[in-house]
Protein backbone atom coordinates (compact mmCIF):
# COMPACT_ATOMS: atom_id res chain seq x y z
CA UNK A 1 0.00 0.00 0.00
CA UNK A 2 1.28 3.03 -1.12
CA UNK A 3 1.39 6.44 1.49
CA UNK A 4 -1.00 8.00 -0.58
CA UNK A 5 -3.11 5.22 -0.83
CA UNK A 6 -2.62 5.19 2.85
CA UNK A 7 -3.78 8.48 3.78
CA UNK A 8 -6.62 8.94 1.94
CA UNK A 9 -7.55 5.70 3.45
CA UNK A 10 -6.66 7.26 6.80
CA UNK A 11 -8.41 10.61 6.08
CA UNK A 12 -12.03 9.31 5.32
CA UNK A 13 -11.55 6.85 8.48
CA UNK A 14 -11.46 10.21 9.88
CA UNK A 15 -13.97 12.10 8.39
CA UNK A 16 -16.61 9.10 9.22
CA UNK A 17 -15.22 8.91 13.00
CA UNK A 18 -15.59 12.89 13.00
CA UNK A 19 -19.20 13.07 11.05
CA UNK A 20 -20.63 10.37 13.91
CA UNK A 21 -18.69 12.26 16.61
CA UNK A 22 -21.12 15.06 15.90
CA UNK A 23 -23.95 13.33 16.12
CA UNK A 24 -22.95 11.57 19.54
CA UNK A 25 -22.48 14.99 20.48
CA UNK A 26 -25.92 16.43 20.15
CA UNK A 27 -26.99 12.95 21.18
CA UNK A 28 -25.40 13.25 24.78
CA UNK A 29 -26.08 16.70 24.96
CA UNK A 30 -30.26 15.68 24.71
CA UNK A 31 -29.95 12.86 26.16
CA UNK A 32 -28.43 15.08 29.62
CA UNK A 33 -31.77 16.89 29.36
CA UNK A 34 -33.67 14.08 29.05
CA UNK A 35 -32.09 12.36 31.78
CA UNK A 36 -33.85 14.67 34.00
CA UNK A 37 -37.46 14.34 32.94
CA UNK A 38 -40.04 12.71 35.99
CA UNK A 39 -42.23 9.69 34.56
CA UNK A 40 -44.86 11.67 33.46
CA UNK A 41 -42.88 13.68 31.05
CA UNK A 42 -41.55 10.50 29.84
CA UNK A 43 -44.67 9.34 28.86
CA UNK A 44 -45.41 12.16 27.07
CA UNK A 45 -42.70 12.00 25.00
CA UNK A 46 -43.29 8.42 23.94
CA UNK A 47 -47.13 9.75 23.10
CA UNK A 48 -46.07 12.22 21.38
CA UNK A 49 -43.78 10.55 18.94
CA UNK A 50 -46.08 7.69 18.74
CA UNK A 51 -48.46 9.89 17.17
CA UNK A 52 -45.96 11.17 14.45
CA UNK A 53 -46.71 6.93 12.66
CA UNK A 54 -50.14 6.85 14.53
CA UNK A 55 -51.48 9.49 12.49
CA UNK A 56 -53.19 8.33 9.26
CA UNK A 57 -51.48 10.75 6.83
CA UNK A 58 -47.98 9.96 8.06
CA UNK A 59 -48.83 6.10 8.25
CA UNK A 60 -50.20 6.28 4.51
CA UNK A 61 -47.23 8.78 3.49
CA UNK A 62 -44.24 6.39 4.83
CA UNK A 63 -45.62 3.21 3.66
CA UNK A 64 -45.76 4.42 0.22
CA UNK A 65 -42.25 5.97 0.86
CA UNK A 66 -41.04 2.46 1.77
CA UNK A 67 -42.75 0.29 -0.66
CA UNK A 68 -41.43 2.87 -3.35
CA UNK A 69 -37.73 2.90 -2.33
CA UNK A 70 -37.62 -0.63 -1.30
CA UNK A 71 -39.64 -2.17 -3.90
CA UNK A 72 -40.54 -4.50 -0.87
CA UNK A 73 -44.08 -5.46 0.54
CA UNK A 74 -47.43 -3.65 -0.22
CA UNK A 75 -48.78 -0.13 0.90
CA UNK A 76 -51.77 -1.84 2.72
CA UNK A 77 -50.04 -4.37 4.81
CA UNK A 78 -47.33 -1.81 5.69
CA UNK A 79 -49.97 0.69 6.44
CA UNK A 80 -51.37 -1.98 8.85
CA UNK A 81 -48.44 -3.14 10.70
CA UNK A 82 -47.25 0.13 11.47
CA UNK A 83 -50.41 0.89 12.91
CA UNK A 84 -50.87 -2.74 15.02
CA UNK A 85 -47.14 -2.52 15.80
CA UNK A 86 -46.93 0.78 17.62
CA UNK A 87 -50.89 0.72 18.79
CA UNK A 88 -49.22 -2.81 20.69
CA UNK A 89 -46.11 -1.36 21.68
CA UNK A 90 -47.86 2.15 22.97
CA UNK A 91 -50.52 -0.48 24.93
CA UNK A 92 -47.36 -2.72 26.38
CA UNK A 93 -45.30 0.94 27.50
CA UNK A 94 -49.19 2.26 29.22
CA UNK A 95 -48.05 2.63 32.72
CA UNK A 96 -44.56 0.93 33.04
CA UNK A 97 -41.98 2.15 34.77
CA UNK A 98 -38.91 3.57 33.99
CA UNK A 99 -37.68 6.33 35.78
CA UNK A 100 -36.59 6.10 39.11
CA UNK A 101 -37.55 3.57 41.81
CA UNK A 102 -39.18 0.71 39.62
CA UNK A 103 -39.62 -1.91 42.51
CA UNK A 104 -39.45 -3.19 45.67
CA UNK A 105 -38.21 -6.03 47.62
CA UNK A 106 -39.01 -5.35 51.44
CA UNK A 107 -38.24 -9.70 52.80
CA UNK A 108 -34.97 -9.19 50.62
CA UNK A 109 -33.92 -5.80 51.28
CA UNK A 110 -33.40 -4.66 47.37
CA UNK A 111 -34.87 -1.29 45.65
CA UNK A 112 -34.49 -1.24 41.93
CA UNK A 113 -34.05 1.65 40.31
CA UNK A 114 -34.17 2.29 36.22
CA UNK A 115 -31.49 3.94 34.81
CA UNK A 116 -30.42 4.86 30.78
CA UNK A 117 -28.64 3.33 28.97
CA UNK A 118 -26.95 6.30 27.15
CA UNK A 119 -27.26 6.58 23.53
CA UNK A 120 -28.71 3.84 21.29
CA UNK A 121 -27.22 2.84 17.84
CA UNK A 122 -30.36 1.20 15.75
CA UNK A 123 -29.32 -0.93 12.91
CA UNK A 124 -32.38 -1.65 10.62
CA UNK A 125 -33.37 -3.52 7.47
CA UNK A 126 -34.82 -2.62 4.35
CA UNK A 127 -37.80 -5.01 5.02
CA UNK A 128 -39.24 -3.11 7.46
CA UNK A 129 -38.15 0.41 7.29
CA UNK A 130 -40.61 1.81 8.97
CA UNK A 131 -42.07 0.07 11.95
CA UNK A 132 -38.60 -1.64 13.35
CA UNK A 133 -37.05 1.92 13.37
CA UNK A 134 -40.10 3.20 14.96
CA UNK A 135 -40.49 0.34 17.46
CA UNK A 136 -36.70 0.46 18.59
CA UNK A 137 -37.20 4.57 19.09
CA UNK A 138 -40.16 4.13 21.05
CA UNK A 139 -38.05 1.79 23.12
CA UNK A 140 -35.64 4.06 23.32
CA UNK A 141 -37.38 6.77 24.38
CA UNK A 142 -39.39 4.74 27.37
CA UNK A 143 -36.15 4.67 28.99
CA UNK A 144 -34.61 8.43 28.75
CA UNK A 145 -32.46 7.68 26.22
CA UNK A 146 -31.47 9.29 22.67
CA UNK A 147 -30.98 7.08 19.60
CA UNK A 148 -29.55 7.24 16.31
CA UNK A 149 -30.68 5.15 13.65
CA UNK A 150 -29.03 3.24 11.13
CA UNK A 151 -31.38 2.37 8.45
CA UNK A 152 -30.48 0.23 5.38
CA UNK A 153 -29.28 2.16 1.79
CA UNK A 154 -32.89 1.34 0.48
CA UNK A 155 -34.31 2.58 3.52
CA UNK A 156 -32.61 5.79 4.50
CA UNK A 157 -35.02 8.47 2.28
CA UNK A 158 -38.31 6.69 4.09
CA UNK A 159 -35.95 6.99 7.51
CA UNK A 160 -34.91 10.62 7.03
CA UNK A 161 -39.21 11.62 6.71
CA UNK A 162 -39.94 9.65 9.78
CA UNK A 163 -37.12 11.46 11.69
CA UNK A 164 -38.55 14.83 10.87
CA UNK A 165 -41.97 13.73 11.53
CA UNK A 166 -41.44 12.54 15.02
CA UNK A 167 -39.57 16.00 15.25
CA UNK A 168 -42.23 17.34 14.73
CA UNK A 169 -43.81 16.27 17.81
CA UNK A 170 -40.93 16.31 20.07
CA UNK A 171 -40.96 20.13 19.02
CA UNK A 172 -44.79 20.03 19.86
CA UNK A 173 -44.00 19.27 23.53
CA UNK A 174 -40.66 21.12 23.28
CA UNK A 175 -38.06 18.29 24.31
CA UNK A 176 -35.31 17.79 22.95
CA UNK A 177 -34.95 17.00 18.87
CA UNK A 178 -31.41 15.50 19.22
CA UNK A 179 -33.52 12.64 20.96
CA UNK A 180 -33.56 10.74 17.76
CA UNK A 181 -31.47 11.45 14.83
CA UNK A 182 -29.97 8.97 11.71
CA UNK A 183 -27.15 8.77 10.17
CA UNK A 184 -26.77 11.58 7.24
CA UNK A 185 -26.73 10.17 3.67
CA UNK A 186 -25.87 8.40 2.02
CA UNK A 187 -25.70 5.62 4.75
CA UNK A 188 -22.83 3.15 3.96
CA UNK A 189 -21.16 0.34 5.94
CA UNK A 190 -18.26 2.30 7.37
CA UNK A 191 -20.35 5.21 9.02
CA UNK A 192 -22.93 2.26 10.35
CA UNK A 193 -19.72 0.22 11.67
CA UNK A 194 -18.43 3.84 13.50
CA UNK A 195 -21.68 4.54 15.22
CA UNK A 196 -22.02 1.14 16.67
CA UNK A 197 -18.64 1.84 18.06
CA UNK A 198 -19.34 4.81 19.41
CA UNK A 199 -23.03 4.59 21.26
CA UNK A 200 -23.40 2.67 24.54
CA UNK A 201 -25.66 0.13 23.20
CA UNK A 202 -26.18 -1.38 19.88
CA UNK A 203 -29.63 -2.89 18.97
CA UNK A 204 -29.48 -4.92 15.43
CA UNK A 205 -32.13 -6.38 13.25
CA UNK A 206 -31.91 -7.56 9.84
CA UNK A 207 -29.05 -9.76 8.37
CA UNK A 208 -26.84 -12.28 10.13
CA UNK A 209 -23.99 -10.32 8.63
CA UNK A 210 -25.63 -6.94 10.36
CA UNK A 211 -26.02 -8.93 13.67
CA UNK A 212 -22.24 -10.49 13.40
CA UNK A 213 -21.04 -6.95 12.65
CA UNK A 214 -22.45 -5.89 15.87
CA UNK A 215 -21.57 -8.37 17.66
CA UNK A 216 -18.06 -7.81 16.84
CA UNK A 217 -18.33 -4.06 17.17
CA UNK A 218 -16.99 -3.73 20.86
CA UNK A 219 -20.27 -2.10 22.51
CA UNK A 220 -23.06 -3.95 23.77
CA UNK A 221 -25.68 -5.38 21.35
CA UNK A 222 -28.77 -6.72 21.93
CA UNK A 223 -29.16 -8.68 18.34
CA UNK A 224 -31.67 -11.24 17.04
CA UNK A 225 -31.82 -14.46 15.02
CA UNK A 226 -32.92 -15.75 11.38
CA UNK A 227 -36.43 -16.90 10.92
CA UNK A 228 -37.16 -19.87 8.96
CA UNK A 229 -40.66 -20.33 9.96
CA UNK A 230 -42.34 -24.34 10.25
CA UNK A 231 -46.16 -24.54 11.68
CA UNK A 232 -47.45 -28.18 12.08
CA UNK A 233 -50.84 -29.08 11.40
CA UNK A 234 -51.64 -32.14 13.56
CA UNK A 235 -54.67 -34.95 13.05
CA UNK A 236 -56.70 -32.99 15.61
CA UNK A 237 -56.26 -29.43 13.75
CA UNK A 238 -59.29 -27.63 12.89
CA UNK A 239 -58.24 -27.23 8.96
CA UNK A 240 -60.36 -24.46 7.98
CA UNK A 241 -59.33 -22.19 10.38
CA UNK A 242 -56.06 -23.78 10.10
CA UNK A 243 -55.31 -23.06 6.61
CA UNK A 244 -57.17 -19.56 6.73
CA UNK A 245 -54.36 -18.44 9.38
CA UNK A 246 -51.65 -19.85 7.64
CA UNK A 247 -52.21 -17.85 4.14
CA UNK A 248 -53.13 -14.51 6.13
CA UNK A 249 -49.55 -14.87 7.21
CA UNK A 250 -47.82 -16.26 4.65
CA UNK A 251 -49.19 -13.10 2.17
CA UNK A 252 -49.01 -10.67 5.05
CA UNK A 253 -46.57 -7.65 3.18
CA UNK A 254 -45.56 -10.41 0.77
CA UNK A 255 -43.67 -12.46 3.35
CA UNK A 256 -41.53 -9.57 4.72
CA UNK A 257 -41.49 -10.76 8.20
CA UNK A 258 -39.17 -13.42 9.48
CA UNK A 259 -41.92 -14.78 11.16
CA UNK A 260 -43.96 -15.67 8.20
CA UNK A 261 -44.28 -19.68 7.56
CA UNK A 262 -41.71 -21.07 5.18
CA UNK A 263 -42.96 -24.29 5.70
CA UNK A 264 -45.70 -26.52 6.98
CA UNK A 265 -45.61 -30.02 8.08
CA UNK A 266 -48.73 -31.95 7.76
CA UNK A 267 -49.35 -35.42 9.38
CA UNK A 268 -50.81 -38.15 6.66
CA UNK A 269 -54.01 -38.51 8.18
CA UNK A 270 -54.96 -35.02 6.86
CA UNK A 271 -52.68 -34.15 4.20
CA UNK A 272 -54.76 -34.24 1.54
CA UNK A 273 -57.80 -32.52 3.12
CA UNK A 274 -55.49 -30.11 4.23
CA UNK A 275 -54.29 -29.12 0.95
CA UNK A 276 -57.68 -28.70 -0.02
CA UNK A 277 -58.12 -26.17 2.61
CA UNK A 278 -54.89 -23.98 2.02
CA UNK A 279 -55.97 -24.45 -1.74
CA UNK A 280 -59.65 -23.01 -0.97
CA UNK A 281 -57.45 -20.06 0.58
CA UNK A 282 -55.47 -18.97 -2.35
CA UNK A 283 -52.62 -21.22 -2.25
CA UNK A 284 -51.56 -23.03 -5.62
CA UNK A 285 -49.79 -26.35 -5.27
CA UNK A 286 -47.19 -26.48 -8.07
CA UNK A 287 -46.39 -29.74 -10.32
CA UNK A 288 -42.99 -31.34 -10.05
CA UNK A 289 -41.92 -29.35 -13.10
CA UNK A 290 -43.36 -26.23 -12.25
CA UNK A 291 -41.44 -26.60 -8.69
CA UNK A 292 -38.12 -27.37 -10.79
CA UNK A 293 -38.64 -23.84 -13.12
CA UNK A 294 -39.70 -22.00 -9.93
CA UNK A 295 -36.38 -23.20 -7.88
CA UNK A 296 -33.97 -21.78 -10.92
CA UNK A 297 -36.15 -18.53 -10.55
CA UNK A 298 -35.25 -18.55 -7.04
CA UNK A 299 -32.06 -19.41 -6.03
CA UNK A 300 -29.32 -18.26 -8.26
CA UNK A 301 -25.20 -19.98 -7.56
CA UNK A 302 -27.07 -20.93 -4.49
CA UNK A 303 -28.16 -17.60 -3.48
CA UNK A 304 -31.96 -16.14 -3.49
CA UNK A 305 -32.56 -13.92 -6.17
CA UNK A 306 -33.24 -10.89 -4.63
CA UNK A 307 -36.09 -9.88 -7.32
CA UNK A 308 -38.28 -12.48 -5.78
CA UNK A 309 -37.60 -11.35 -2.29
CA UNK A 310 -41.23 -9.51 -1.12
CA UNK A 311 -42.59 -9.59 -4.04
CA UNK A 312 -46.74 -11.19 -4.63
CA UNK A 313 -47.26 -14.88 -6.09
CA UNK A 314 -48.01 -13.51 -9.19
CA UNK A 315 -44.80 -11.53 -9.81
CA UNK A 316 -42.89 -14.45 -8.81
CA UNK A 317 -44.63 -16.42 -11.20
CA UNK A 318 -44.02 -14.26 -13.69
CA UNK A 319 -40.40 -14.16 -13.21
CA UNK A 320 -40.49 -18.37 -13.18
CA UNK A 321 -42.29 -18.24 -16.63
CA UNK A 322 -45.31 -20.19 -14.59
CA UNK A 323 -48.52 -19.77 -16.53
CA UNK A 324 -51.11 -17.79 -14.37
CA UNK A 325 -54.09 -17.27 -16.05
CA UNK A 326 -55.27 -21.27 -14.98
CA UNK A 327 -54.18 -20.43 -11.53
CA UNK A 328 -57.02 -17.39 -10.63
CA UNK A 329 -54.28 -15.14 -9.35
CA UNK A 330 -52.53 -17.41 -6.85
CA UNK A 331 -51.81 -15.60 -3.40
CA UNK A 332 -49.01 -17.71 -2.31
CA UNK A 333 -47.42 -20.87 -4.30
CA UNK A 334 -47.01 -24.40 -2.78
CA UNK A 335 -44.39 -26.82 -3.41
CA UNK A 336 -44.15 -30.45 -2.20
CA UNK A 337 -40.31 -31.34 -0.44
CA UNK A 338 -39.23 -34.68 0.77
CA UNK A 339 -35.55 -33.43 1.45
CA UNK A 340 -34.08 -31.28 3.92
CA UNK A 341 -30.47 -28.96 3.86
CA UNK A 342 -28.32 -27.53 1.74
CA UNK A 343 -29.39 -29.46 -1.43
CA UNK A 344 -33.22 -28.77 -0.94
CA UNK A 345 -32.70 -24.51 -0.93
CA UNK A 346 -36.81 -24.80 -0.68
CA UNK A 347 -35.71 -25.83 3.05
CA UNK A 348 -34.84 -22.67 4.01
CA UNK A 349 -36.40 -18.91 4.58
CA UNK A 350 -37.76 -17.71 1.28
CA UNK A 351 -38.83 -14.31 2.50
CA UNK A 352 -41.79 -14.70 -0.23
CA UNK A 353 -45.37 -15.90 -0.50
CA UNK A 354 -43.74 -19.43 -1.41
CA UNK A 355 -45.05 -22.17 1.30
CA UNK A 356 -42.98 -25.74 1.43
CA UNK A 357 -45.02 -28.23 2.17
CA UNK A 358 -43.73 -32.01 4.05
CA UNK A 359 -46.06 -34.73 4.71
CA UNK A 360 -45.16 -37.25 8.18
CA UNK A 361 -47.03 -40.08 8.86
CA UNK A 362 -47.03 -39.09 12.55
CA UNK A 363 -46.29 -36.46 14.97
CA UNK A 364 -42.91 -37.79 16.24
CA UNK A 365 -41.76 -37.86 12.51
CA UNK A 366 -42.90 -33.92 12.00
CA UNK A 367 -41.44 -33.11 14.69
CA UNK A 368 -38.05 -34.93 13.81
CA UNK A 369 -38.74 -32.88 10.35
CA UNK A 370 -39.17 -29.79 12.08
CA UNK A 371 -36.28 -30.07 13.85
CA UNK A 372 -34.06 -31.10 10.99
CA UNK A 373 -35.16 -27.64 8.72
CA UNK A 374 -34.62 -25.64 11.87
CA UNK A 375 -31.23 -26.85 11.81
CA UNK A 376 -30.66 -25.45 8.19
CA UNK A 377 -31.75 -22.23 9.12
CA UNK A 378 -34.00 -20.90 11.98
CA UNK A 379 -32.70 -22.33 15.43
CA UNK A 380 -34.19 -20.65 18.40
CA UNK A 381 -36.69 -18.38 16.69
CA UNK A 382 -40.20 -20.44 17.00
CA UNK A 383 -42.34 -22.81 15.44
CA UNK A 384 -46.04 -23.27 14.89
CA UNK A 385 -48.19 -25.46 15.45
CA UNK A 386 -52.89 -26.51 14.52
CA UNK A 387 -53.69 -28.64 16.84
CA UNK A 388 -56.39 -29.71 20.08
CA UNK A 389 -53.81 -31.91 21.63
CA UNK A 390 -51.47 -30.31 24.63
CA UNK A 391 -49.31 -32.76 24.66
CA UNK A 392 -48.05 -31.94 21.13
CA UNK A 393 -47.48 -28.43 21.99
CA UNK A 394 -46.00 -29.24 25.43
CA UNK A 395 -43.67 -31.28 23.73
CA UNK A 396 -42.38 -29.11 21.46
CA UNK A 397 -42.43 -26.49 24.24
CA UNK A 398 -40.06 -28.56 26.38
CA UNK A 399 -37.97 -29.96 23.46
CA UNK A 400 -38.01 -28.03 20.69
CA UNK A 401 -34.58 -25.71 20.23
CA UNK A 402 -36.89 -22.43 19.88
CA UNK A 403 -37.68 -19.38 21.99
CA UNK A 404 -41.58 -19.52 20.84
CA UNK A 405 -44.18 -22.02 20.26
CA UNK A 406 -47.36 -20.42 18.45
CA UNK A 407 -50.41 -22.45 19.26
CA UNK A 408 -53.29 -21.88 16.40
CA UNK A 409 -52.28 -18.77 15.44
CA UNK A 410 -51.30 -16.45 12.15
CA UNK A 411 -47.59 -16.59 12.55
CA UNK A 412 -46.48 -13.74 11.38
CA UNK A 413 -48.86 -11.37 13.50
CA UNK A 414 -48.37 -13.83 16.90
CA UNK A 415 -45.26 -13.84 17.62
CA UNK A 416 -44.04 -10.63 17.55
CA UNK A 417 -46.92 -9.80 20.11
CA UNK A 418 -50.62 -9.36 19.43
CA UNK A 419 -53.77 -7.82 21.04
CA UNK A 420 -55.20 -11.45 22.12
CA UNK A 421 -51.92 -13.09 23.37
CA UNK A 422 -49.13 -12.30 26.01
CA UNK A 423 -45.97 -11.56 23.94
CA UNK A 424 -44.59 -8.01 24.11
CA UNK A 425 -44.73 -6.38 21.04
CA UNK A 426 -41.91 -6.24 18.80
CA UNK A 427 -40.84 -6.67 15.44
CA UNK A 428 -36.84 -8.17 16.57
CA UNK A 429 -36.93 -11.90 17.96
CA UNK A 430 -34.01 -12.84 20.21
CA UNK A 431 -33.73 -16.50 19.84
CA UNK A 432 -31.35 -17.60 22.70
CA UNK A 433 -27.99 -19.31 22.28
CA UNK A 434 -29.97 -21.77 19.54
CA UNK A 435 -29.77 -18.56 17.50
CA UNK A 436 -26.33 -17.17 19.01
CA UNK A 437 -28.21 -14.20 20.47
CA UNK A 438 -28.30 -12.80 24.05
CA UNK A 439 -31.45 -12.65 24.76
CA UNK A 440 -34.52 -15.32 24.10
CA UNK A 441 -37.62 -12.84 24.53
CA UNK A 442 -39.07 -10.19 21.96
CA UNK A 443 -36.97 -7.10 22.09
CA UNK A 444 -38.51 -4.62 24.44
CA UNK A 445 -38.02 -1.33 26.72
CA UNK A 446 -36.08 -3.75 29.59
CA UNK A 447 -33.75 -4.00 26.83
CA UNK A 448 -32.77 -0.53 26.78
CA UNK A 449 -32.58 0.37 30.78
CA UNK A 450 -30.08 -0.28 32.65
CA UNK A 451 -30.78 -1.42 36.48
CA UNK A 452 -29.12 -0.09 39.88
CA UNK A 453 -30.22 -2.13 42.81
CA UNK A 454 -30.09 -0.70 46.69
CA UNK A 455 -29.60 -3.66 48.73
CA UNK A 456 -30.16 -3.08 53.06
CA UNK A 457 -29.57 -5.71 55.15
CA UNK A 458 -32.24 -8.33 56.21
CA UNK A 459 -32.53 -11.27 58.76
CA UNK A 460 -29.12 -13.84 58.24
CA UNK A 461 -30.68 -16.32 56.09
CA UNK A 462 -28.19 -18.57 55.79
CA UNK A 463 -29.23 -22.95 56.09
CA UNK A 464 -27.36 -25.70 58.14
CA UNK A 465 -25.45 -28.30 56.39
CA UNK A 466 -27.45 -30.64 57.48
CA UNK A 467 -30.63 -28.64 55.72
CA UNK A 468 -28.76 -28.29 52.57
CA UNK A 469 -27.27 -32.19 52.50
CA UNK A 470 -29.25 -33.99 55.00
CA UNK A 471 -31.45 -35.87 52.52
CA UNK A 472 -28.25 -36.45 50.34
CA UNK A 473 -26.37 -37.62 53.01
CA UNK A 474 -29.26 -40.40 54.23
CA UNK A 475 -29.92 -41.79 50.68
CA UNK A 476 -26.12 -42.44 49.52
CA UNK A 477 -25.36 -43.68 53.45
CA UNK A 478 -22.88 -40.35 54.12
CA UNK A 479 -21.15 -39.75 57.62
CA UNK A 480 -20.57 -36.17 57.68
CA UNK A 481 -19.07 -33.89 60.57
CA UNK A 482 -20.46 -30.72 59.55
CA UNK A 483 -18.30 -29.15 62.35
CA UNK A 484 -21.65 -26.42 62.89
Amino acid sequence: MTDTVRKTRDDASNDVRAAVGQLMKRARAAQDIYDKYDQQQVDEVVTAVGWAIMNPQNNRELAEMAVRDTGLGNVTDKMQKNHRKTKGLLRDLRGAKTVGVVAEYPDLGIIEIARPVGVVGAIVPSTNPVATPFNKTINALKGRNAVILAPSPKGQHVCSRLVELIHHELDRIAAPRDLVQKLPEPVDKATTTELMRQVDLVVVTGSQNNVRGAYMSGTPTVGVGAGNVVSIIDDTAELNAAAAKIASSKTFDNATSCSSENSVVILDSVYDAALRTLESNGGVFLSADEKHRLQDAMWINGKINREVIAKDAITICELAGLDTAKRKSPTFLMVQEKDIGPDAPFSDEKMSPVLTVYRARDFDEAFAITHRILEVQGLGHSVGIHTSDDAHVMRLGLEMPVCRVIVNQAHCFATGGNFDNGLPFSLSMGCGTWGKNSISDNMNYRHYLNTTRIARNIPANEPSLQELFGEFWSKHGIQAETGE
